[in-house]
């Protein structure tokens, strides 16, 4: 398939839709409809991209047939069932973080890509950050030794406006949690780097949104890992006025490496034996969104792995088993979690 005559459409037409409708643009596809159930803002994006406007996903894909591959932009609770009616009909699909909500729905759209003989894109950004990719190089290198301990932070600030100005985030139905919206890349980042998980306990809570969501707003989880590492996660959007830190530490027998900065876009530390890195530190900026910021933009790293599949038989770089293995651990995590 020549990537200059993909022809893509967008479901959804929140602020992370303008980055894939600029990433199609720039890697060379054909933006040709998009779909929101709010029509103000479908026909609003519409008038931006010079491409047709639906108010629901079965109109557009009745109605467009040159599509080839939809991106999947809605609220987290919609994911399964647009990439599903998508797969069915025949297009591929590129699904944002998460997934879906639950593992047996994942599951369900893995089956259905394979029996379609359709691709499935999973967009999970974070592992494109050059100071991720250089610890990722570096654990599969077995620099480190034997590597006991794990600890990722994330703290980052989501406050009032952000859930009021909101019909879905916050919902138990369509956010599912900030393990999903605000912190399932690093949840992936985890997966990636250490593998498949064997037991997992968690602690969380709503310190200060109880008046407007219906979900946590921090948490403590502890995980081993089925290779005996030992793992925690301390995360919380109620960290003052900003996003103040995503960090992964990584302790080896050989040494200790840090990944910083607000989202996995720095080395703090790095000191292991026998070896020196010339790491840049810093990756790209942050997604901006106006009132909020989140993680590092890097949608034209997934745009470029797309093309690539489709003009040179290329591996996807983030498949559905991997979006799969993402959810299931965070619906493991809220299974076994204890509210306070």
């Amino acid at each position: 398939m020549n990537s200059t005559k993909i022809n893509f459409a967008i479901i959804g037409c929140g602020s992370i839709a303008e980055r894939h409708a600029n990433q199609i643009k720039l890697n060379g596809g054909k933006l040709i409809a998009c779909c929101d159930v709010d029509k103000i803002k479908a026909t609003n994006f519409a008038s931006e991209y010079l491409i047709n406007s639906y108010s629901s996903a079965e109109d557009m894909l009745q109605n467009e047939n040159s599509i080839d591959v939809v991106a999947v932009c809605s609220p987290n609770g919609l994911h399964y069932e647009h990439t599903i009616i998508s797969l069915k009909a025949g297009k591929h699909v590129i699904c944002e973080k998460p997934m879906a909500l639950e593992a047996m729905h994942c599951k369900e759209m893995i089956e259905l890509a394979a029996t379609k003989e359709k691709s499935l894109f999973m967009v999970m950004q974070n592992r494109f950050n050059p100071p991720v990719r250089e610890l990722k190089k570096i654990i599969d290198q077995h620099l480190l030794g034997t590597i006991s301990n794990v600890h990722l932070s994330c703290y980052w600030n989501r406050n009032y406006d952000y859930y009021l100005n909101s019909s879905w985030k916050g919902t138990k139905s369509l956010d599912g949690g900030i393990l999903y919206t605000q912190f399932s890349h690093f949840i992936d980042i985890l997966l990636w780097m250490f593998g498949d998980v064997k037991n997992v306990n968690a602690i969380v809570g709503n310190f200060n949104h109880k008046e407007f969501i219906e979900i946590e707003d921090s948490g403590i989880v502890c995980l081993k890992f089925k290779n005996n590492i030992l793992c925690t996660i301390n995360y919380s959007v109620n960290a003052y006025k900003k996003n103040f830190e995503g960090s992964l530490t990584v302790i080896g027998a050989n040494g200790i490496v840090k990944v910083g900065g607000a989202y996995l876009n720095t080395l703090e530390y790095c000191k292991i034996k026998d070896y020196q890195t010339d790491l840049i530190n810093e990756g790209n900026k942050e997604n901006n969104y106006g009132s909020y910021a989140g993680s590092m933009s890097n949608h034209n790293h997934v745009y470029e792995n797309v093309m690539e599949v489709f003009s040179n038989n290329a591996s996807i770089a983030t498949t559905g088993l991997e979006g799969l293995k993402t959810v299931e651990l965070i619906q493991n995590i809220y299974q076994s979690a204890t509210w306070i």
